[in-house]
């Protein structure tokens, strides 16, 4: 039987790290600040919103919360950001994606400032994660990298195989395991027989999207699953990629949904801001 790997009690162990930092950082006259920007009323972003920024308050972040009519133009957009660019107050900016369909959402993400953009989706961000000399790290490939850390696992030497191929999440994945010397396959839709590859993984990565996506037969015994998936199933139930119940009994370890990548993703989001925080004090100093 797998052993869960509990996202939310490893989120608040950071949490409380995070807390302790921002206090010696207010006492240097620095308050990390967060602002998230989200356009329209779509009602999972609100969620996700309401999260981030309960998570700053527990950490002692100042969070701004900008919510734009869905009408709001491109240009009005950019026009916010760069002002929060400018802003020394503001260590962190977030677009909360998706944006309604008028908008261009990589010209807007080409806008945040590459010292400010704690999800790490600018190209110059992706560049440093690339070669492996990052600040900031995309926040739901960090958190599965914390997670595996506290379990007490080391990707090194392992074949690792990560289903999806996503900027955000597939592609930033693989490349930290690389950087810990994981040896990592990444399948997607056009993969043949993706059982048989899935089968070959001492440690499994499903960002796929899909409910219940992998079950037990695509699973190596003993392996360690990763589930980044966040779905409802055919009740509306929350769920994830994984079949949890057919793969519970066969992998050695797994993380829940909810309660494993998810709060690790938010609690990363924190650790950016905070170190963006601290790098704009060191270069002030």
């Amino acid at each position: 039987m797998a052993q869960k790997i509990d996202g939310k009690a490893a989120a608040a162990r950071v949490k409380e790290e995070l807390a302790l930092q921002v206090c010696k950082l207010r006492e240097l006259g620095v308050t990390p600040g967060l602002a998230v920007i989200m356009v329209g009323d779509n009602p999972a972003s609100a969620v996700y919103v309401r999260n981030k920024e309960k998570a700053a308050q527990q950490v002692g972040i100042q969070s701004k919360m900008i919510h734009l009519p869905e009408q709001t133009t491109q240009a009005q957009l950019l026009a916010l950001i760069e002002e929060l660019n400018r802003d020394a107050g503001i260590h962190g900016i977030l677009v909360q994606l998706p944006l309604p369909d008028h908008f261009d959402e990589r010209a807007v993400l080409l806008a945040i400032s590459p010292n400010k953009d704690v999800d790490a989706f600018h190209p110059q961000n992706v560049g440093h994660i690339m070669i492996g000399d990052y600040g900031f790290l995309p926040c739901t490939p960090a958190g599965v990298m914390e997670l595996i850390h506290t379990a007490g696992i080391s990707p090194r030497g392992k074949h690792c195989v990560v289903v999806g191929r996503s900027n955000i999440v597939g592609k930033p994945m693989a490349m930290l395991l690389l950087h810990e010397d994981a040896t990592v396959t990444i399948c997607h839709s056009k993969t043949a027989d993706l059982p048989s590859v899935t089968r070959q993984a001492d440690m499994l990565v499903s960002a796929v999207g899909r409910a219940k996506f992998i079950t037990a037969d695509m699973v190596k015994p003993g392996a360690v699953v990763i589930d980044v998936g966040m779905n409802r199933d055919e009740n509306g139930k929350l769920c994830g990629d994984v079949d949890a119940a057919s793969v519970e009994p066969v992998a050695g370890y797994l993380t829940p949904v909810p309660g494993g990548v998810g709060p690790m993703t938010v609690a990363m989001l924190m650790r950016n801001t905070v170190f963006s925080a601290r790098r704009q004090l060191e270069n002030r100093n």
